[in-house]
């Protein structure tokens, strides 16, 4: 058995806004439950107060069965953590601790050589077994098998960072699907995920017998995979939630019917308020000149009494207003011109032209280099001019290559980094952001600078940092600078990985709005069908052009 059971939780951020309000809903057992909802609802918050990260202000969580979690971070790891490690932070707490003390053990061995710290050093590695240790990493052998084509022993101490986002994903998915734990709680698990990667999953939930609760944006997901939806809508005072009993092929047609009832209730419940006020007043002016209407102006004053206290019914959930707007320019008709370019140790040599106002997605496996290749573009290809400078200070790394690739006159690459990593960014508000400008773009009024927010769905955001913003608000912003920035070649990496539902859809109207040129590195199979051709990175090392998205390519057949 493994279940959870939410209750009236309410949730109040360090500046007094409430969250979270009310929360109530069951995640039954054996069932596969999506959390959906626009961004900043609560959505990451809710599951750090279930898994225990965070204290709720108000409200239990009942839960059932042992827990494996995959938290947000993970695919964004990039710092001096191991394969070993990043496993580890899925494995249940005791294993954990055990490993930690392992590892403290052996690093004492090495600065002091005495008996007390081979004694401590001996234990340490029998409580490793007697947690489950030695069971664990047969496990883990066929894991990393599974998600990186590795044993454990050849894959343990091997960088975190080294790994692809959609790679770091797999391993940890894999890992906690073959565990132990009943109940598994998953931030976003198809982010960073390649189709293959999606479909897998999508395989995983529907066979499995464990109870998961999970985050995700990704339409055909959640159309394939999810049994029931829980969604939090926003309100005045936080987020409250609502459960769908079905999947999403049902979901949007009961909540525009659930919508239009809240409509029509509370026009009904607006009618009948104005009546009883009207019969208050009535009595009220005939009990002024007449004393036997006093007991029925006393009777309609409880009566609309009792009315208010009752409350009106539930509210319309409000909704997001996001507008987005690319204008891009004008550009010579060659976009971007590569000539026997060759991705070293990622794709043999390919040539490729893109033509001005061209949607190009750039398909294929994790790892196979098209991250690499829209780095290379957005730092203005093998040999810039100062108009192909990037349009924003993100930090781009160089990427190795061979042959050359040109962008065309009067092009100018905007990119969105996948793990929105924006160190110029850190520190600052979104208000300030836009007021100060930088050598990219004016800076905005605060009027305009608000004007600009609101149209983003990222008003209530603006005096928020950017580094404690969700990660769909984030992507949100980032887009918007790249409106303000005069981009004329957009180069998205994975735009919608953490979009919300109607976020998505608003890229999409502005992408097909946007007068320039776009390639979008995307596994989002619901997004690419609004794409003209594709290039595809093939599992064979060679790149190659398609009318229709090619879904199919496995892992790019390298060493490893």
């Amino acid at each position: 058995m493994a279940h959870i059971d939410v209750s009236g939780i309410d949730y109040f951020l360090s500046d007094g806004t409430q969250l979270l309000n009310g929360v109530t809903f069951k995640v039954p057992d054996g069932s596969k439950t999506a959390l959906i909802g626009p961004n900043g609802t609560g959505k990451t918050t809710l599951f750090k107060i279930i898994s225990g990260d965070l204290t709720p202000d108000e409200g239990v969580i009942g839960r059932s069965g042992n827990m494996g979690i995959m938290r947000q971070f993970v695919g964004q790891v990039r710092d001096e953590s191991t394969v070993r490690d990043l496993l580890l932070s899925a494995a249940p707490p005791v294993l954990a601790a055990a490993a930690r003390a392992v590892d403290e053990a052996e690093l004492a061995m090495m600065e002091h050589d005495d008996e007390p710290t081979q004694m401590r050093y001996a234990q340490a590695i029998v409580d490793w077994g007697d947690a489950g240790g030695y069971d664990v990493e047969t496990v883990w052998d066929e894991v990393c098998m599974a998600a990186l084509g590795l044993p454990f022993d050849r894959a343990q101490h091997r960088p975190a960072s080294s790994l692809s986002g959609g790679e770091q994903k797999r391993l940890v998915l894999e890992a906690l699907f073959s565990g132990p734990d009943e109940l598994l709680l998953l931030d976003e698990p198809d982010n960073y995920l390649d189709v293959p990667g999606k479909r897998w999953l999508e395989d995983k939930l529907n066979e499995s017998k464990k109870t998961v609760f999970f985050i995700s944006h990704d339409r055909e997901l959640l159309n394939n995979a999810a049994g029931r939806i829980v969604t939090l809508e926003p309100g005045i005072n936080g987020a409250g939630a609502w459960v769908h009993g079905g999947g999403f092929g049902s979901y949007v047609g009961a909540r525009a019917d659930r919508n239009a009832r809240f409509e029509e209730l509370r026009k009904r419940w607006d009618e009948e308020h104005t009546k009883l006020k009207e019969l208050v007043n009535m009595y009220k002016t005939k009990a002024a000149f007449r004393s036997d209407m006093a007991n029925k102006y006393q009777a309609a004053q409880t009566r609309l009494a009792r009315f208010l206290e009752a409350g009106p019914p539930e509210a319309l959930p409000l909704e997001q207003n996001v507008h987005m707007r690319l204008r891009g320019g004008r550009t010579g008709k060659r976009a971007v011109v590569a000539e026997k370019l060759e991705l070293t140790g990622l794709m043999k040599p390919f040539s490729s032209e893109i033509w001005f106002g061209d949607r190009v997605g750039v398909l294929g496996s994790n790892g196979s280099g098209k991250s690499h290749f829209l780095r290379l573009l957005a730092a203005g290809g093998t040999d810039p001019d100062r108009e192909h400078l990037p349009v924003s200070d993100v930090v781009i790394a160089p990427v190795p290559h061979e042959g050359t690739v040109k962008l065309g006159a009067r092009i100018r690459p905007g990119f969105f980094a996948q793990t929105h990593s924006r160190p110029d960014l850190l520190g600052r508000t979104l208000l300030d952001i836009l007021h100060r400008g930088d050598e990219h773009r004016s800076g905005l009024g605060r009027e305009a600078a608000s004007g600009a927010l609101d149209s983003y769905g990222l008003v209530g955001q603006a005096e928020q940092k950017y580094e404690s913003l969700s990660g769909g608000q984030q992507a949100r912003f980032q887009i918007l600078l790249l409106q303000l920035s005069g981009a004329t070649l957009l180069l998205l990496d994975e735009p919608t990985d953490n979009l919300d539902l109607h976020s998505g859809e608003a890229l999409e109207r502005a992408i097909e709005a946007f007068e320039g040129t776009v390639l979008a590195v995307t596994h989002d199979r619901w997004f690419a069908r609004s794409f003209d051709r594709f290039l595809v990175f093939g599992s064979d090392g060679k790149v190659y052009e398609s009318e229709e998205p090619v879904w199919d390519e496995a892992r790019v057949e390298r060493a490893r």
